[in-house]
């Protein structure tokens, strides 16, 4: 009997704690979905609390909710940064080519796929931009592992060079697309849904740093800019006056709606903290939209004769250019104020922009002079002719007619340019078999790295020692003992350009962190220092000049490809066409590689020095 009774009471406190078990885990599903919920309506402080409480509720489970935790603790933060850009137009388009609506020149976007993009499946990125007469093209495309890089070609002569990944500040464990590079080749724009963000694909912004030769670190442009939808395709205009990008929010499905904002050259953040403020921030309205009548070339209740007519048009005028001299005053006050804060080379350039501000204000106060004498005098033959206008109405009217488009932004749409095709260099791409993704990880059989210069990929650092699970599947994995508990990195690689391939695959694999170091001779140096290093490295490169002057053999070509994976260029030295092969660390396999080409029928062959 007491065997039965026991039995019961096991078999009720199982069922309890399955009860409790399933009660907590349809809790933290509901919490999870409020918080979704909350991030999408700008509600960031509610997002991260619902977090919180599921965390709460079953600790263990942390890792499930450490992305939507992640992502509102980021626009949680955004809130204390954030522009107001003026909104000039706006436009809803369809997004399968949205892009043709931008002011590019006719033809510079190309279909996808193509030699670059292979895939042309994005549900985005739906075609490559090429400017006229580019020298060199910044574009995003799928990886190995599927995973979304942006990549750079160069023109080499009449070749476009293998595309490289651009650098590692700018990958991650998501997709990048849409780079658009400024006018002056120094601010490189893209959307990322892998870096610092709240959701969705945010708009970055990266400096290119003349001291490192590398892209900076990529800034999040916030609000309102980003947000939880996907922001996309962010660039200024040639002309100087807009800025436009492309969003989802608000918008129908398979659509996005593109944004034209007044260019702000030195733009004022300030910290929100009323979530609704925050929602008509990135509303995005149009600071002026006609009414449906002015749409559809309605009277209104526009004046009907001539004087006052040109009255109105004057009161307009007026008032726009008043308006203006006192944003334009605003804005200085503003930039004096930032200037006092700023540091040494910030200050310097918000000084040269108020004295460039400063020298058109004259122009400006006399034109607001001649306008008010001109609204003066119609006045005044308004009195000489007895006539008494109605002042309320005609008011009104330059209200209505107040502060309409001006900047005349109409949306063009372009055509798409001719299937693309480049001359490419020939290239296979390295396989580094000191670096894999297995089943399980394996640690390296020794700690101590090999004399010269190398690279790898740090995964983290931590007061225990890792378990193979922890370093899920990478190998080799180096350990080391620090002061503080043990460092973890994976993978040797010869060239920073190796390391930087493989990082991606690296962060894919949850090691959000992961960073390329490098080591010269087993000591730890800067991965700049190492890629002056590097470059400064002797190579080797196989010249060929083929015999009909022109071109090299299919034979050639066939044993350079499958013998040494390196990147075959055309090239014209004095005259004559040479193809160049490398380069090569290692001067005994470039001799090989000539050794197989001279007995493929190509004896003009040699082995050169480079630096």
């Amino acid at each position: 009997m007491r065997k039965k009774l026991s039995l019961s009471i096991s078999a009720l406190l199982a069922a309890v704690l399955t009860c409790v078990g399933t009660y907590a885990q349809t809790t933290q599903k509901r919490l999870l979905a409020l918080s979704d919920s909350a991030r999408m309506a700008y509600d960031f402080p509610a997002a991260l609390e619902f977090c919180q409480k599921a965390i709460r509720l079953d600790s263990t489970a942390r890792s499930r909710y450490e992305e939507p935790l992640i992502l509102a603790q980021n626009g949680l933060s955004m809130m204390g940064y954030c522009s107001q850009p003026a909104v000039i137009a706006r436009k809803v388009v369809s997004l399968k080519d949205f892009f043709l609506y931008y002011p590019l020149p006719e033809g510079s976007w190309r279909p996808t796929p193509n030699q670059l993009d292979s895939t042309g499946k994005h549900l985005m990125a739906r075609a490559v931009y090429i400017p006229d007469n580019a020298s060199e093209i910044y574009y995003s495309a799928n990886d190995d592992d599927g995973i979304r890089n942006i990549y750079k070609t160069t023109l080499d002569g009449d070749l476009w060079s293998a595309p490289a990944l651009i650098g590692e500040r700018l990958t991650s464990a998501s997709d990048e697309i849409y780079p658009m590079l400024s006018a002056d080749g120094q601010t490189l724009y893209f959307a990322s849904k892998g870096l610092y963000g709240m959701g969705g694909y945010d708009l970055y912004v990266s400096h290119w740093n003349k001291d490192t030769k590398d892209w900076d670190v990529p800034v999040n442009m916030g609000f309102p800019y980003s947000s939880p939808y996907d922001d996309l395709l962010f660039m200024n205009s040639e002309d100087g006056k807009y800025s436009l990008f492309a969003s989802n929010r608000d918008c129908p499905k398979d659509s996005v709606c593109i944004y034209v904002l007044e260019y702000d050259e030195v733009p004022v953040r300030k910290s929100i903290d009323d979530v609704d403020e925050l929602r008509q921030l990135a509303a995005l309205e149009v600071m002026y939209e006609g009414t449906e009548e002015e749409e559809a070339g309605g009277q209104g209740t526009e004046p009907q004769n001539e004087s006052t007519r040109r009255y109105v048009a004057k009161l307009k005028e007026v008032r726009a250019l008043r308006d203006s001299l006192s944003a334009y005053r605003k804005h200085m006050d503003e930039l004096r104020t930032m200037m006092a804060t700023a540091d040494p080379e910030r200050k310097e350039n918000i000084a040269d922009v108020i004295a460039s501000r400063e020298e058109e204000l004259p122009a400006l106060n006399e034109a607001l002079q001649k306008a008010v004498g001109q609204l003066q005098e119609i006045e005044m033959e308004f009195l000489s002719k007895g006539i008494v206008p109605d002042e309320r109405k005609l008011e009104a009217e330059a209200s209505r007619t107040d502060g309409g488009n001006t900047s005349h932004f109409e949306f063009t749409r372009r055509e798409m340019g001719p299937k693309l095709q480049l001359r490419m260099s020939s290239t296979k791409p390295k396989i580094n078999y000191s670096f894999k993704i297995l089943n399980e990880a394996r640690f390296a059989d020794s700690n101590t790295l090999p004399d010269g210069l190398v690279y790898q990929i740090k995964l983290f650092s931590q007061p225990r020692k890792a378990s193979l699970a922890d370093l899920k599947g990478l190998s080799p994995v180096y350990e080391r003992k620090t002061s503080s508990g043990y460092s973890y990195a994976a993978g040797l690689f010869n060239s920073y350009r190796d390391a930087l391939s493989n990082i991606n695959k690296v962060k894919s694999r949850g090691f959000r962190n992961a960073e390329i170091i490098a080591f010269s001779n087993g000591q730890s140096i800067g991965v700049s220092k190492a890629r002056n290093l590097e470059s400064e490295l002797s190579v080797y490169i196989v010249v060929i000049y083929p015999e009909n002057g022109q071109s090299l053999p299919e034979e050639v070509i066939a044993r350079i490809h499958d013998y040494s994976g390196q990147d075959l260029i055309k090239t014209v030295d004095n005259g004559a066409v040479i193809f160049k092969v490398g380069p090569f660390d290692v001067k005994a396999e470039a001799e090989s590689l000539a050794s197989d080409i001279r007995a493929a029928g190509e004896n003009s062959v040699s082995v050169t020095v480079s630096r």
